[in-house]
């Protein structure tokens, strides 16, 4: 069995929030994390967008740079990158085998209180492969929640929290203000906090943190301006800080809700490169234009050459901003293909999609917390009893089925379902590029 198969084998081990286990394997590990500069980012939405942006211009400026994300889309390399590329296979097994090692010795001497979970595992590998290659500066993008996540264990002196919004309630708490508070736990005693946070209560809380942990806040609009415009679905914005003015900055990333993220990141490289720690108005410039994020907005060709745009969007906030841009794209109408996760609001994701939909295949993905295809359409149909409604047993056939419509198509719902559209896609020979 590869290291990576004997991860595969955690992957139902479900979620476990706290950092005891964390710290004895990286204790066991001679303590990677501290071979690097870390800096983390949390949030309900947006926080891989920023750590994308924000690794892209770090890269840009000349530092080795490496990034972790979660979860992958189709592959478990894609959570760990070195200077924009993907780890292989060999470097992760790699980095698997020792964590694995030590996890044994730990568990032989008593030191832990049983097996790590997967994302710890993963969070532990990250930090090898990240000491292996002689990262400088990693950009460690948040799990769940913040305070109890495993990557918390950096202590990062530099940080983001990009938004609060309402999701994995039973986790963080069913209240904007709870959820900010375990967000907030990245926030070190003297760190620099960039935030992007704008409703009061959350925010109120993410200032009190700072304040009593003498951290530095930088609340990302403050004495910023922001100017955002919209061209056939790509977002164009302008940006004007303390420090310097960003004239027309066509972002990568599509949507407008891509512009809160972007101010957050400039705002985050800049105090950076405040502090001598990489910098430049041209790199930056090259984060926001280059960043690399599948699954998210990412547009490609259906066979048949229909254009289907993929995004992860798992939550209502998250469905809000893909409806804005489903709405300003002149995207509308297209077939809705669907899978939701049971412990998610699924009306409150559903319900701003469905009014931009003229057919919708509901699916599933094969997770034990995949709510099932048949009372996914269900719930569609009660929220929507004039649309058509087909149910596809897995996310290929749901594929499938769009292809035959040759019409254009928005997957969304899920990450895991994005990733398996991604494969099938990949199966036909297809482009991966925009339509």
């Amino acid at each position: 069995m590869t290291p990576q198969q004997r991860l595969a084998t955690r992957e139902f081990f479900g979620i476990k929030l706290g950092l005891d286990t964390m710290r004895a394997l990286i204790g066991a590990l001679d303590h990677p994390e501290r071979s690097f500069l870390p800096i983390i980012v949390a949030g309900t939405n947006g926080k891989g967008s920023v750590t994308a942006m924000v690794a892209r211009a770090l890269r840009a400026a000349g530092l080795r740079t490496g990034r972790y994300t979660s979860p992958h889309l189709t592959h478990l390399t894609e959570r760990f990158a070195i200077d924009d590329r993907d780890v292989d296979d060999e470097a992760l097994d790699a980095a698997l085998a020792a964590v694995f090692e030590a996890e044994e010795r730990l568990l032989a001497a008593g030191a832990l209180p049983g097996p790590a979970t997967y994302f710890e595992l993963t969070t532990a590998a990250a930090f090898v492969i990240f000491r292996a290659a002689g990262v400088r500066v990693a950009v460690v993008e948040v799990g769940l929640g913040g305070r109890h996540d495993a990557t918390n264990v950096v202590e990062a002196p530099w940080a983001a929290i990009t938004s609060i919004g309402m999701d994995h309630m039973a986790q963080l708490g069913n209240t904007l203000a709870l959820i900010a508070a375990e967000k907030a736990g990245v926030i070190m005693p003297g760190a620099t906090v960039v935030s992007g946070v704008t409703e009061d209560e959350p925010a109120t809380v993410i200032a009190e943190t700072c304040a009593a942990r003498a951290a530095t806040l930088i609340r990302a609009g403050e004495q910023a301006r922001l100017e955002v415009e919209e061209d056939d679905g790509d977002c164009v914005v302008a940006i004007d800080t303390p420090r310097r003015r960003y004239r027309r900055v066509r972002l990568a990333l599509r949507g407008r809700h891509q512009a809160a993220n972007a101010l957050v990141a400039v705002r985050l490289l800049e105090a950076l490169e405040a502090a001598g720690i990489g910098g430049g108005a041209e790199a930056i410039v090259t984060g926001l234009a280059d960043a690399r994020w599948p699954g998210r907005l990412e547009r490609q060709v259906m066979p048949g050459g229909s254009t289907v745009v993929l995004d992860g969007a798992h939550n209502p906030a998250g469905a809000e901003a893909l409806a804005t841009w489903w709405r300003s794209a002149g995207f509308a109408p297209a077939t809705l293909v669907t899978a939701c996760m049971r412990d998610k609001d699924v009306e409150g994701l559903l319900r701003p999609l469905l009014p931009l939909a003229d057919a919708v295949i509901a699916t599933a993905v094969p997770f034990a917390r995949a709510l099932p295809a048949a009372e996914l359409s269900e719930r569609i149909a009660a929220l929507a009893p004039a649309l058509a409604v087909t149910v596809a047993p897995s996310p290929a056939e749901a594929m499938a089925a769009a292809a035959e419509r040759h019409a254009r198509v928005v997957v969304a719902g899920s990450l895991f379902l994005v990733g398996a559209a991604r494969e099938w896609l990949a199966r036909q020979g297809g482009p991966s590029q925009p339509a």
